[in-house]
């Protein structure tokens, strides 16, 4: 059990310097980075990709993008639906119905490849 508090004082430039390199650390509380620091003992610093973490970002961003699309697009074929009856509508929606397909196949495809890549980045 800790009971001795050891003071030092900084300006808040070298806090925030401190702040930012335990932050790169697997060390959750700045009590424990500087302890070890102190102490000589081992820092674990955790290495990331920044681009591959900004390619991950906009993917994540771009997965979303797609399921609104498809969840509008869905919505305005569930509409068009309605209108059945109307001939000139039941022949273009006929028409559209092989469009409507692919797109959601290439939108399926694009977010299985997407969760691929992902889960093949986390296990890095």
């Amino acid at each position: 059990m800790r009971k001795i508090f050891v003071k030092i004082r900084m300006n808040k430039t070298e806090l925030q310097q401190l702040k930012k390199l335990q932050q790169q650390s697997t060390e959750r509380s700045l009590s424990n980075y500087i302890r070890k620091l102190a102490l000589q003992k081992p820092i674990i610093v955790r290495y990331r990709n920044q681009s591959a973490d900004e390619f991950l970002a906009e993917m994540i961003r771009l997965k979303r993008e797609l399921n609104a699309i498809g969840n509008n697009f869905n919505q305005v074929v569930h509409k068009l639906h309605i209108l059945e009856r109307i001939p000139e509508f039941r022949k273009w929606i006929m028409e559209n119905k092989i469009l409507q397909e692919n797109l959601a196949r290439k939108v399926g495809n694009i977010e299985q490849k997407m969760n691929e890549i992902h889960q093949q980045w986390l296990l890095k």
